[in-house]
């Protein structure tokens, strides 16, 4: 069993990784990049193919993860998939548990524009807020529907838990949207006196 103190420092998306391998399966680099898009990519990461074979490389440096050429069913090409080893699955049950949690870093595009709305014509402030309250929406909608896809299979229990976060995560954000069309609302002049910029 791994220990805090033999767990290399491994940046955050290896664990990613690693944690998706670690619900048994064999996977493809391509199975990979599917399953985060489904999970991941709703609350912390959506990598890039290049970045999946990075990470891969590196588990399987650790001795974290192995790979095997496998025959396709159909086509010419043979393809890798990849598990994780005991040495892995222990790793990332000691890294879960006891490796500092990070806070999350607010980086949030649509706030930085309304931050600075006294450059803009109010206008253009509400399309930007209203584009943001649509995309938050749509990342909802996509969570939603990955919670329940994510309901068939048990293992998938936890993984489910943070869908749903993250549903509820883009609705409050849909949400904050329309709260900040109805702030700017009562910001703008009445009419015929100048605007604030």
């Amino acid at each position: 069993m791994a220990d805090e103190e033999t767990v290399p420092a491994l940046p955050a998306t290896s664990w990613a990784v690693l944690g998706l391998l670690s619900f048994g399966r064999e996977l493809s680099g391509y199975d990979l990049k599917k399953w985060s898009d489904r999970s991941l990519g709703l609350f912390y990461w959506s990598p890039s193919f290049s970045q999946i074979y990075s990470e891969l490389k590196r588990l399987e440096k650790a001795g974290y993860a192995d790979s095997r050429l496998v025959a396709p069913e159909a086509g010419s090409r043979d393809k890798r998939v990849y598990r994780i080893t005991d040495e892995g699955l222990a790793a990332v049950r000691v890294w879960a548990g006891a490796a500092p949690v990070d806070p999350p870093v607010l980086k949030h595009g649509p706030m930085l524009r309304l931050w600075l709305g006294h450059l803009l014509e109010p206008e253009r402030t509400r399309e930007v807020l209203a584009e943001h309250r649509a995309y938050a929406e749509g990342m909802r909608l996509r969570a939603e529907a990955d919670a329940a896809d994510a309901s068939a299979d048990e293992a998938w229990a936890y993984p489910r838990l943070t869908l749903r976060w993250a549903e509820r995560y883009y609705a409050a954000e849909r949400d904050l949207a329309d709260a900040m069309l109805a702030d700017i609302e009562r910001l703008e002049p009445p009419e015929g006196e100048k605007p604030w910029h």
